[in-house]
């Protein structure tokens, strides 16, 4: 490879590393997490508040709540995305098997993928032709698998990225709960619940490269409705404690 052909590559590199779609898997993960870490722990400490008039069945529960949903979300991404990747390397075993077995069918496959996408049924065989040439399981996986080092799945990364943002978002609230007065705490729950929202939702909308408003909108709301029927729950159903 000469000196001009690896500059192209490390451009090209460069380039693709730039897109927000190559955070994507541990970026979802982690919003994920953190989203369902500050909801889960204020929604159940707003449940166990109203039905409480001293702070340490709150803390007891949210702590218990905070521990099992961390371990819980990580277990859970975790059996989730292996799930995937043992589907995709079926799918990989499937088509090793085909190529071996009916090459000029799957050489044909490609070349209708590429046709769809656009090039002429000449260019589109030629193009299938010297990818097969260069790299036919590649090929195949990428183009007409659809997995791509973008799309993989990685359970490990996954699982970590799950529980340790669930620990980080459910650690807010539960610092909440500590410090504030125990006749208003629903209510400062609540309040600093929507800050926190709204700071995960414009952090992870700026690092994906989306809309900020929408994301702050979007996670605000459904955070809303879930304290709120938590609340409702802990009133109808509470006992004071």
């Amino acid at each position: 490879m000469n000196t001009t052909t690896e500059t192209k590559k490390v451009t090209l590199d460069n380039y693709m590393d730039s897109h927000y779609i190559h955070r994507s898997n541990w970026l979802r993960a982690a919003v994920l997490g953190a989203n369902d870490g500050i909801i889960s722990v204020s929604s159940l400490a707003i449940g166990v508040a109203a039905a409480s008039a001293t702070r340490e069945p709150v803390v007891l529960a949210t702590v218990a709540g905070l521990v099992a949903g961390a371990l819980s979300m990580a277990a859970g991404e975790y059996v989730s995305v292996s799930s995937q990747t043992d589907t995709e390397k079926a799918d990989i075993e499937r088509e090793k098997k085909e190529l071996l077995e009916m090459p000029e069918e799957e050489l044909h496959i490609l070349a209708q993928i590429y046709e769809q996408r656009g090039l002429k049924s000449e260019t589109a065989l030629l193009v299938a032709q010297e990818l097969t040439e260069a790299d036919a399981l590649g090929t195949h996986i990428r183009d007409e698998l659809g997995i791509n080092e973008i799309t993989k799945a990685n359970p490990i990364q996954a699982a970590l990225a799950s529980g340790a943002s669930f620990l980080v978002g459910g650690v807010l609230p539960l610092a909440v709960i500590l410090f504030a007065p125990i006749p208003q705490m629903e209510y400062w729950l609540y309040a600093s619940t929507i800050i926190f929202l709204m700071i995960l939702g414009a952090t992870a909308a700026k690092t994906g490269g989306s809309s900020i408003k929408k994301a702050i909108l979007r996670i605000t709301v459904w955070g809303t409705i879930a304290m709120g029927l938590s609340a409702l729950v802990g009133y109808l159903f509470g006992v004071q404690v």
